[in-house]
């Protein structure tokens, strides 16, 4: 009896130990982080719209995992860095990526 119990023991192991696996990856965004990101991304390009540096410029803002990416033109380093500061200062942002090119229109 002790056997055929151990032996469906061994059997459901088995079989459960990719489910296991498959429920354990935290790899994927759930819903809540995508809101987060999609928060963060609108409170950069709003803080872009009211400042007088880099409002009105192409700026595309991108944000995966609280890191946000910058790419797009602006006209001087001081709007670039303007830019990669006022994203800073967004609540939840972790990094800044700042790929923007300057001067090139």
């Amino acid at each position: 009896m002790k056997i055929k119990y151990a032996g469906t023991l061994v059997v459901l192991g088995t079989l459960l130990s990719p489910v296991v696996a498959y429920s354990a990856d935290t790899s994927t965004d759930t819903a809540h982080e995508y809101v987060d990101d999609a928060t963060i991304t609108a409170k950069v390009k709003a803080s872009f719209a009211k400042d007088k540096w880099v409002k009105g410029h192409e700026i595309s803002v991108r944000t995966d995992h609280g890191v946000v990416d910058l790419t797009g033109n602006v006209k001087t380093k001081h709007e670039s860095d303007r830019a990669t500061k006022l994203a800073t200062r967004v609540k939840s942002v972790t990094a800044v990526h700042n790929n923007l090119t300057v001067g090139a229109h």
